[in-house]
């Protein structure tokens, strides 16, 4: 399969991926064409791309600094102000290459820019191929608070080219990798198990397209998230909390973003365990395929309760309530779950043995 179509734009593969950026470039004539990366993706990643493009085009390069913790408004006004200063006009587009943080700011910068300019998005790591590609999420931190400030914006197209990949250090593969175990968990106990075989980037990449298309299929059920889309959250809730915490502690190592996810994952089982049932044979499996790929993270009761502190910022509550995705069965998800406060201490504990 060469593209996935979305709700208004498609996700391109491969080769047909620059094949379609080419024959886009040449038709709609861009004014000026920007492409933001970071110093990673300037290095290693624009070269290669550069290659691929067909034409006489006038190219502008805007680099940001790489990382979760420059996901924030000063970076888009640096971007905002380098737009206008080069000349960029309502008749320009942002070429964003690089991880999710890049493509979420970038969208965001072009949502915003002059009112909205066209956007394309390259993604360059796992994550961001399997989880930033589709659904439209564009958006920035407010502080240590994940994704706050953004926009559902769809972009011009996706392009998809795994072997940007080969440019990653191993901790940043399988970061990406948490969300692809997520899809089997709240779509696919088939997928859930195949996954779980995977030994390294070479499987990984095979398993890039089904990823894509059980988001897709999520999304183009419910574009805005009133519903359905919710389930995409499944381990986010308390995932992003322990992000944020340890993003914004002097004292500890800042977590990517599926490592924060995975001790998500088994936390909202066990939750999940405790109020809908399921099986304590699948809270194990989902504890021991997590923990096999993740290294265990200590919390103190202090760590705990400035992470429960958190979680009261998380989009998806409403009315002072915060809401989880948990899980009835493999596969089988439910959302906007109210949880009952002691479980939460129960749920580390869990996850401590």
């Amino acid at each position: 399969m060469d593209s996935i179509i979305s709700d208004s734009y498609a996700v391109h593969f491969n080769e047909n991926a620059f094949q379609t950026l080419n024959n886009h470039l040449s038709e709609k004539k861009y004014s000026t064409i920007f492409i933001l990366v970071d110093e990673n993706t300037h290095e290693l990643c624009l070269p290669n791309f550069m290659a691929e493009i067909n034409g006489d085009y006038q190219f502008e390069i805007i680099e940001i600094e790489s990382g979760e913790i420059n996901k924030n408004i000063e970076t888009c006004v640096g971007v905002w102000e380098a737009l206008s200063e080069l000349g960029a006009d309502r008749k320009s587009i942002l070429i964003n290459l690089g991880g999710g943080v890049l493509t979420d700011m970038g969208g965001f910068i072009a949502s915003t820019f002059k009112r909205g300019i066209d956007f394309i998005n390259v993604p360059t790591t796992l994550l961001s191929m399997v989880d930033a590609s589709v659904g439209g999420k564009t958006g920035i931190d407010l502080g240590a608070l994940k994704n706050q400030i953004g926009v559902i914006n769809q972009p011009v197209m996706v392009l998809v080219v795994p072997d940007f990949l080969d440019t990653l250090e191993n901790r940043q593969v399988v970061s990406g990798f948490a969300e692809m175990l997520k899809h089997g968990l709240i779509q696919d106990t088939t997928y859930w198990e195949a996954l779980k075989e995977a030994k390294g980037l070479k499987d990984m990449k095979r398993h890039i397209l089904t990823s894509i298309q059980i988001k897709n299929k999520v999304v183009l059920q419910d574009p805005t998230e009133q519903n359905i889309r919710k389930i995409l959250n499944y381990g986010h809730t308390l995932g992003h909390a322990i992000e944020s915490y340890f993003l914004e502690s002097d004292s500890k190592e800042m977590l990517l973003h599926g490592e924060a996810i995975a001790i998500g994952m088994i936390l909202e089982g066990y939750l999940s365990n405790k109020l809908l049932g399921l099986s304590d044979e699948s809270l194990t499996d989902i504890k021991t395929t997590f923990l096999n790929r993740y290294d265990k993270v200590k919390f103190s009761n202090e760590d705990i309760e400035n992470i429960l502190k958190l979680m009261k910022y998380d989009k998806k509550n409403s009315h002072g309530k915060v809401n989880f995705v948990l899980l009835k069965s493999i596969g089988n998800p439910e959302y906007d779950i109210e949880i009952p406060v002691e479980l939460f201490t129960e749920a580390f504990a869990y996850y401590k043995v």
